[in-house]
């Protein structure tokens, strides 16, 4: 049975994966453990991609009363 992540917020589904990428970079994890840990952190990308997206497009249309494209950068 596959199961679903469904992380409390967008950090607490960054520390799951930095916890994840840590555990298997110590080399330590049987190898159906280390899968299902990839599994798990390929889910919790797609989730953190997706709230970022929601983000992004709360921004865009609160920026001034009009729809503005986000820039990161800082202008000089």
């Amino acid at each position: 049975m596959k199961k679903t992540v469904s992380p409390k917020s967008f950090e607490d589904a960054l520390k799951r994966l930095e916890t994840l990428t840590q555990a298997m970079q110590n080399h330590d994890m049987p190898l159906e453990e280390a899968l299902a840990a990839y599994e798990e952190g390929r889910e919790l990308v797609q989730y953190c991609q997706t709230k970022l997206a929601e983000v992004e497009q709360k921004l865009q249309v609160l920026e001034a009363g009009e729809l503005k494209e986000l820039s990161l950068e800082q202008s000089e």
